[in-house]
């Protein structure tokens, strides 16, 4: 199968998304040695959302993501761009509403969600700013948006060995689990190219975010971004 390039075609990536969406969740849990549950879970923290509050949860892939705020009597709307992923999510969990959309050209109105969140898709996305602006619309004044993303390791003697296994390891483990290794050498190409926690930060402040920060999840493999929109 084709895999994606950093050019990062809206076709090419859900064509590779679509493709291994059937042991997505599994080889996530392999990948990261568990360790995506607890960046899940410290999301669904930092978005903070209450029972009836409207959340959406852009690159919701299978779901996985959005289950939580269901499950907490949130009123959350899965939203992801690859029909395949849909897919297997509808089949998994039919109660939650799934849609398809794009994250640069969002199918929802102005000030329709109390909060937006992506997890682990804002990477993926053609037109980084441009998705940041979509969701800053979509959210009411006061709305908040929490971004779940890859990042940059604090400690440079850690942050050399996990470039080492981006490069050598992941791409191997992920071809014996999905049998598309080549989808998770975008991945690793994808990671090293993403900005670092401020250079993230710096794209929320231009987009229009306000009270924009940031805090680190295993030492910065992964970041959470916070910003709210004016009120």
């Amino acid at each position: 199968m084709p895999r994606a390039n950093l050019d990062k075609k809206p076709s090419e990536v859900a064509s590779m998304f679509d493709g291994i969406a059937s042991r997505y969740d599994l080889t996530n849990d392999i990948m990261s040695f568990g360790q995506d549950r607890a960046w899940r879970r410290a999301t669904v923290r930092a978005v903070g959302a209450l029972p009836g509050e409207k959340v959406l949860d852009l690159a919701a892939g299978t779901g996985t993501s959005s289950e939580p705020f269901a499950d907490d009597g949130v009123r959350v709307v899965p939203c992801d761009f690859s029909f395949g992923m849909l897919q297997v999510g509808k089949e998994r969990r039919p109660d939650l509403p799934f849609v398809a959309g794009d994250a640069t050209r969002l199918p929802f109105a102005d000030g329709t969600f109390d909060a937006v969140t992506i997890s682990f898709g804002l990477r993926n996305v053609v037109d980084t700013e441009g998705a940041l602006r979509e969701m800053l619309r979509v959210v009411r004044p006061g709305g908040r948006v929490v971004i779940c993303e890859f990042s940059t390791p604090t400690w440079a003697p850690f942050r050399v060995l996990y470039q080492e296994y981006l490069v050598q390891a992941l791409p191997r483990i992920a071809a014996a689990v999905t049998r598309e290794g080549g989808s998770y050498q975008y991945l690793a190409e994808s990671i090293a190219a993403w900005p670092d926690q401020a250079g993230l930060g710096r794209l929320l402040l231009r987009a229009g975010w306000e009270k924009v920060a940031y805090r680190n999840l295993s030492g910065g493999i992964v970041a959470l971004h916070r910003g709210t929109r004016s009120a």
